[in-house]
C-alpha cells in the first residue's frame, strides 16, 4: 500500500468517524428533546363557547394530543369526567378543559323535588337517556268515553333526569297484555310540584308513557296548541 492509498484509507476512516459522531449528536438531540417533552397524552379542547351552568356532553369538546409534562394536573383526560357536570363559568372556544372549570350538577334547584316513575325499557329509554339528560315526557290516553278519540299529550317539557335505574321485569300476569311493557326502568326526575303531579298522573292513568331526548341547547318550550295530538285532526 503506497502513501496515497494510506491517505485514502485514513480519510475514509475519518469520514466514517465523523458520520458516527454526527449520528450520535442527532440521537443526543432527540433524546434531549424527548426528555424535555416527554410522552404525549390525550386532552380536550372546547369546540365553541359554552355558557355557565350548561350541562356538559362529549360533543362540546374535541380531542387533542400534547406532552404530558405540559399538561396541568387538573386537566381533563377522559370525557367520563364530565358526566353529571355543568360549566361553572363560560368555557371559551379553544380552551383546554380542566376540572376546576366544571362542578357537579346540583341534584335539585329551589322549588324542585325528586320524582321517580317506571318507563318502558324498550320504547322509553333505549339506552340513550342518562343522568343529566333533558327530556320531554309524552303520554297517550284513551278517549274519556266511547267514541272519543285517543290522544297523545306532552305532559312535561325539559325534565332533567337525575338517575336511571336497572331494568326491572314487570308482573308476568300484566305483561300478557300486549299493550303493556314487560320490562321497565325507574327514571328519577328533578321537577316542580306541578310537573311532578303531571308525570305521576300520566304514570297512573296513561296507556303508555314515553321519553323524548332533547338535544343540548335545543328549544324545549312547546306551544299549547302543539301539546295535544289527535289522529283525526292531523292534516
Amino acid at each position: 500500500m503506497n502513501s496515497r492509498q494510506r491517505r485514502g484509507v485514513i480519510l475514509l476512516i475519518l469520514s466514517v468517524l465523523c458520520a458516527l459522531g454526527a449520528f450520535a449528536g442527532v440521537l443526543s438531540v432527540v433524546h434531549n428533546v424527548n426528555s424535555k417533552v416527554g410522552p404525549e397524552v390525550t386532552a380536550y379542547r372546547v369546540r365553541s363557547d359554552v355558557k355557565p351552568y350548561t350541562t356538559l356532553d362529549a360533543g362540546q369538546f374535541e380531542k387533542t394530543e400534547m406532552p404530558k409534562r405540559w399538561l396541568s394536573d387538573n386537566a381533563v383526560t377522559d370525557l367520563r369526567q364530565i358526566q353529571g357536570k355543568i360549566a361553572v363559568t363560560t368555557l371559551r372556544k379553544g380552551s383546554l378543559l380542566q376540572t376546576d372549570m366544571i362542578v357537579d350538577q346540583p341534584a335539585l334547584q329551589p322549588g324542585q323535588q325528586e320524582v321517580a316513575i317506571m318507563i318502558d325499557a324498550a320504547t322509553g329509554v333505549a339506552g340513550k337517556i342518562t343522568p343529566g339528560s333533558h327530556v320531554n315526557v309524552y303520554a297517550t290516553f284513551a278517549g274519556k268515553k266511547e267514541g272519543d278519540p285517543d290522544q297523545s299529550k306532552i305532559i312535561v317539557t325539559d325534565a332533567r333526569v337525575l338517575d336511571v335505574g336497572q331494568i326491572t321485569a314487570l308482573d308476568p300476569d300484566q305483561s300478557k297484555n300486549q299493550q303493556q311493557p314487560s320490562e321497565a326502568v325507574p327514571i328519577t326526575f328533578a321537577l316542580s310540584t306541578l310537573d311532578a303531579q303531571r308525570i305521576t298522573y300520566a304514570e297512573s292513568f296513561a296507556q303508555r308513557v314515553r321519553l323524548a331526548l332533547v338535544a343540548p341547547g335545543g328549544e324545549t318550550s312547546v306551544p299549547d296548541k302543539d301539546r295535544t295530538y289527535e289522529l283525526a285532526t292531523d292534516k
